[in-house]
């Protein structure tokens, strides 16, 4: 079928399912932190490291977030987190891919944020996992499902300052089976502060993984 824009519903640019007004509206992450994503207030000279990174560095290396969490974007990975749309995490992994395509160092596999098995159960699907199968697919990468668990069923990090967050993911993740790579990417939907990120992060390193970037879709 042809592609139609989710947000319209005109006709879809290409192969999105996006018109190309709806595409040009998306909320771009341009001047950024390379290393969290977190958007500057004003353009400074690129690339630099926020303030909050300079303080506290996180244990991933990179972060690749091609959006800001405003305006269209909560609908788009609303749909797909909450409305099981599935649709919308081919349409989000395209927008992401294209923005890893233009000057990313590709890893050698790709590991989905994982969900507690509780939280995996009561929403039915992964939504990471959903994204990241379309970018193994268009970077030809392996997926791997299997390497680390959600050890903990931590509270939901809405609402939750800063340091409350990080004190939150402690001990949250556990390694299941060794992992033999490099490079490793994380893929999320969206990344608010990276505490999540940089405990995953933290037990990959631990592994023995000597870089992680983290893919999101878009930044708080």
């Amino acid at each position: 079928m042809p592609p139609r824009c989710v947000l319209c519903g005109d006709t879809g640019l290409a192969d999105f399912d996006l018109c190309a007004g709806c595409l040009d509206d998306l909320p771009r992450n341009l001047s950024c932190c390379y290393r969290c994503g977190e958007p500057f207030e004003s353009e400074i000279a690129l690339p630099s490291l926020c303030g909050r990174c300079l303080k506290r560095s996180p244990q991933f290396d990179e972060t690749y977030a091609p959006y800001l969490y405003r305006y269209q974007m909560p609908y788009l990975i609303g749909q797909l987190k909450f409305g099981r749309d599935y649709k919308n995490a081919r349409l989000l992994a395209m927008l992401l891919a294209e923005h890893i395509a233009a000057g990313a160092e590709l890893p050698e596999l790709l590991l989905p944020m994982p969900l507690h098995p509780h939280r995996y159960r009561e929403r039915g699907f992964n939504q990471s996992i959903e994204i990241a199968r379309h970018l193994a697919r268009r970077f030809e990468l392996p997926l791997d499902l299997y390497s680390v668990a959600r050890s903990r069923d931590t509270v939901h990090q809405t609402g939750l300052p800063a340091k409350q967050r990080h004190k939150n993911m402690r001990g949250a993740f556990r390694l299941i089976k060794s992992l033999k790579a490099e490079h490793v990417a994380i893929v999320d939907d969206v990344m608010t502060t990276g505490a999540t990120a940089s405990a995953l992060a933290g037990v990959l390193k631990q592994a023995g993984v000597g870089r992680v970037d983290v893919w999101v879709c878009a930044r708080a």
